[in-house]
């Protein structure tokens, strides 16, 4: 007897519709080869398909934008390598085209693919018109600016950082190993330390008595890393090293000075008063109905302040193109991917995503997993069977959806479960049974006490 399932109905995605006028630029550094399908005029049912390149220069866009606008044109699709796409996209997005952006490697895979300017826009049109390109995802021109600071902003710290490493190899070469000791080299009690080094004190005693806070009970360990051979020209670079870690550590504080105003004044990010007040000082009384949205993902284990700036300038506000946590999760590249062939199913590989939200999402979940919270107790649950990578992607994906929700939902508040929730949801009565018939397998007369 052959079971008979019945048919599936699956509806089609915004960009699957199939379209009549449709146009398809294949850019380059320096122009872009320009193709436009539309209905024949003479010849019913066939289609007209004209080829022409156009200069990359805003003069020259935006007369193809009107020419694109004139002829009613539907979709516009742009494929790019590197950032060439910008003048492109923007330009024909301000006419009111609705333009969307598509990766090489995507298009690269349906098949028939010729390869020369002319045809690659001509094939490009064909598939916008079928529906067979899936667009990427560009945020909105506010995002987009937010973006370019959050970006910077990551960029310098890790340049900073890089810093940090070469000043420790300076000190290793000096033999001095307070890195051995102090937790980082940006404390206060180790600055003041390489400062006096570099004004010419040597004597481990003076240097270890710098020390401020808890790092005064290390003033025995710091006599010992102290002691080492410091000469002039490690002083020399020494004082480089930190002009250059102050000079990033202010260009960082203006970033993110400035990154606060800009989120400030987008509306979707502000919060609400509890007489309805908006604006960007709003929500932050005790009583407000609608945090801002910085504080609502502030709010998550792992997730700080500027960890949630960020993440808002990765996947904007807007979670209208996300239509569920699982679309976002899936564009950011945090799910292993299912491999189904016949009857048997396999995990791939989660595949590259946006490298910033991910690096975002990997320092979030390697913070959630150190705390006593539902993530932390998830992670120590998951790291046992799965490993410690897998654990922290698992992590990062829930920190992901929890995001997704709190955008959804601006009145929509982040309550951490606890760690006891798994706990909390054990069938004591059937673990209690599976532990009983374990012993008895081995051998075992079981008799149960309740403890007093």
């Amino acid at each position: 007897m052959v079971a008979v399932m019945e048919p599936q109905e699956i509806d089609d995605e915004e960009h699957e519709q199939v379209l009549e006028r449709v146009a398809a630029v294949d850019v380059a550094k320096a122009s872009g080869m320009v193709c436009t399908r539309v209905p024949h005029q003479s010849r019913p049912g066939k289609r007209r398909t004209r080829v022409w390149p156009v200069d990359a220069t805003t003069n020259a866009v935006l007369e193809l934008a009107d020419h694109l606008v004139a002829e009613g044109v539907e979709k516009v699709t742009l494929e790019s390598t590197s950032d060439y796409w910008r003048i492109w996209f923007y330009l024909l997005e301000s006419a009111g085209l609705d333009v969307q952006l598509v990766r090489a490697q995507d298009v690269k895979q349906a098949p028939g693919r010729p390869k020369s300017d002319k045809l690659d826009a001509v094939w490009l049109a064909k598939l916008t018109e079928r529906g067979m390109l899936r667009p990427s995802f560009v945020p909105p021109a506010e995002i987009r600016r937010l973006r370019d600071y959050t970006r910077l902003r990551a960029d310098l710290t890790c340049e900073r950082t890089r810093h940090y490493s070469r000043l420790e190899k300076l000190l290793e070469d000096a033999l001095i190993k307070v890195s051995a000791v102090a937790s980082s080299l940006a404390a206060k009690s180790v600055r003041d330390m390489l400062e006096a080094l570099i004004g010419g004190e040597r004597d481990p005693k003076i240097l270890a008595s710098l020390a401020r806070g808890r790092m005064r009970a290390k003033h025995d360990r710091l006599v010992q890393a102290l002691a080492g051979r410091f000469d002039d020209h490690h002083g020399e670079l020494a004082r480089l090293l930190l002009d250059q870690i102050d000079t990033l550590s202010a260009q960082i504080g203006r970033l993110t000075t400035r990154i606060e105003e800009l989120i400030a004044a987008i509306p979707p990010a502000q919060g609400i008063d509890a007489d309805g007040t908006t604006g960007p000082a709003a929500g932050h009384g005790k009583n407000a109905p609608v945090l801002p949205a910085v504080d609502r993902l502030d709010e998550v284990t792992g997730i700080g302040r500027g960890g949630a700036q960020a993440i808002i300038a990765e996947i904007g506000l807007h979670m209208s193109v996300f239509p569920t946590a699982a679309h976002l999760v899936s564009w950011a590249k945090i799910s292993p991917q299912t491999i189904q062939s016949g009857t048997r199913s396999r995990a791939g590989h989660t595949g590259k995503g946006n490298p910033y939200l991910r690096g975002l999402l990997g320092e979030a979940a390697a913070a959630a997993g150190k705390t006593d919270t539902f993530l932390g107790e998830r992670y120590r649950r998951l790291v046992k069977r799965r490993g410690k990578l897998k654990a922290l992607v698992a992590i990062a994906r829930s920190i992901l959806v929890i995001v997704w929700h709190l955008l959804d939902d601006p009145a929509a508040r982040y309550h951490d479960l606890g760690a006891g929730y798994y706990a909390s949801r054990v069938d004591k009565n059937r673990k209690m049974r599976n532990h009983v018939r374990q012993l008895e397998a081995l051998g075992y007369t079981v008799t149960l006490t309740q403890a007093a």
